[in-house]
């Protein structure tokens, strides 16, 4: 059995870890440049960048390699380094969870390509298989746990990506951003995704929801996915982006995240952890909730926006309905995109 089933059966909930961007821009990556070249040119920062949830709390954390696939890459003439960077970014990791002193699962990140698929873009379906499956064999032969496919828009994407890591042999998560009116970028809505992994033929262990537009929404998605076998995962941002000095900064507090965690529980996720903004210092209070507060049950949407904020739209995507706006409280959270 691998480690992350191991742990699924011994514990009610898991928690996963934050964000990525947002440490590594604190410890001085700079707009524009590709994170995944740290794993070989600064491996120590790398390595703090993980040690961070892992000390937090975390069962599960993601290593830097998101945009670690081929078409990202190329924007930073690194495109023959695909196998390398992801190795490192697993093997750095193995290091880390290894010297743990407890069940810690070494996640291997997969973020989208960056490029349309067909017909309504030029990515080819054998293209994204052989980009995604050659980043799967570096993270593979790094150590990693499971692949962790994230922030996807399109399910035909999701398809290839399942598809490529059928050819590696691991077991993999699968997670996509929903933005405004609950749909993702390309039209996806929860119960769809959900329909979507029953048909797979090598299915994820766990699916579910990555960054989007907040907690808010991320937790009415959460619900939207509906009774299902499968383990859920529930990732939100933390809090409201604003920028401040040069950089992104999220206004969520560890207290609202603490209070996310829980309803994220109650709403049926098995894994939970936190996207863009969430730090350290989030994590642990969301692990002592999920610890120390008792289980509820499924909470209303008017408990979500009560403990939160508002939703960004009146429509959950299952309506047909388009994206009018409402107005967010000050403690929801509004639109953001990527893994911060």
């Amino acid at each position: 059995m691998d480690a992350l089933s191991k742990l699924l059966k011994t514990q009610d909930w898991l928690l996963a870890d934050g964000a990525t961007g947002t440490e590594l821009f604190n410890m001085g990556l700079q707009s524009g440049d590709a994170p995944e070249l740290w794993n070989a040119d600064h491996p120590d920062r790398i390595r703090a960048l993980y040690q961070g949830p892992v000390d937090a709390g975390s069962d599960i954390f993601l290593t830097n390699s998101f945009g670690g696939n081929a078409s990202r890459l190329k924007l930073h003439e690194a495109q023959s380094r695909v196998f390398e960077l992801n190795k490192l970014a697993a093997e750095i990791g193995r290091e880390v969870a290894d010297q743990a002193g407890r069940p810690v699962v070494v996640a291997g990140s997969m973020g989208p390509t960056g490029d349309i698929m067909e017909p309504v873009g030029t990515l080819s379906h054998a293209s994204a298989v052989e980009m995604f499956h050659e980043q799967a064999e570096g993270l593979k032969a790094g150590g990693a746990d499971v692949l962790w496919v994230e922030t996807i828009s399109a399910p035909e994407e999701m398809k290839a990506a399942a598809e490529a890591i059928a050819l590696s042999g691991m077991p993999w998560c699968g997670t996509m951003s929903f933005d405004t009116a609950g749909r993702t970028m390309m039209g996806v809505t929860a119960p769809a995704l959900a329909a979507q992994m029953d048909r797979l033929k090598h299915p994820p262990l766990a699916f579910g929801a990555n960054c989007g537009v907040g907690a808010s929404d991320l937790l009415r998605t959460v619900l939207g996915f509906g009774e299902t076998p499968k383990h859920v995962i529930a990732k939100g941002n933390a809090g409201i982006p604003k920028y401040h000095d040069g950089h992104i900064h999220y206004d969520g507090t560890p207290e609202l995240m603490a209070d996310y965690a829980v309803l994220a529980r109650d709403a049926g996720a098995r894994i939970i952890g936190g996207c863009c903004g969430t730090t350290p210092t989030h994590l642990r209070q969301m692990r002592d909730a999920l610890e120390t507060r008792p289980s509820g049950p499924k909470p209303s949407l008017e408990q979500i926006v009560s403990a939160l904020g508002g939703f960004s739209s009146e429509s959950d995507g299952t309506d047909g309905a388009g994206p009018t706006r409402t107005r967010t409280s000050s403690r929801g959270a509004r639109r953001t995109r990527a893994r911060a």
